[in-house]
């Protein structure tokens, strides 16, 4: 289900913001903390949770991970674990963010595929 909202696309959400904009009870998301360490909403007083806008879309990835395409969540732990060792590493881990390093690795296949390919 995508999250609509009056909120702007970067706002923080609340725990019960992102229930209701999502469709997926408050007391799951809590679970999902417990079992996804990627997912980290920040706390302040009270614990009251905000998530951000990252991880709002981690939400809907798992989510779509579990309810669409039949992963369990163990299924689902290892899908992000690999990912994020994959993002951490690689040929050009040194500066930028993860984004930054992936588009880097693409344009460097894609690079050395068209010199491959002239005759």
């Amino acid at each position: 289900m995508a999250v609509v909202s009056d909120k702007a696309a970067g706002a923080f959400r609340t725990i019960g913001e992102l229930s209701r904009e999502a469709g997926i009870p408050q007391h799951i998301l809590r679970y999902w903390e417990t079992r996804f360490p990627q997912l980290r909403p920040l706390q302040r007083a009270g614990r009251r949770r905000y998530y951000r806008p990252e991880d709002v879309a981690l939400v809907l990835r798992i989510s779509g991970l579990l309810d669409q395409q039949g992963y369990t969540i163990r299924g689902v732990q290892k899908l992000l674990s690999a990912e994020g060792k994959r993002a951490s590493g690689g040929p050009a881990s040194s500066g930028g963010g993860a984004d930054t390093r992936a588009v880097k690795a693409v344009r460097d296949i894609l690079v050395k595929a068209l010199r491959d390919d002239r005759p």
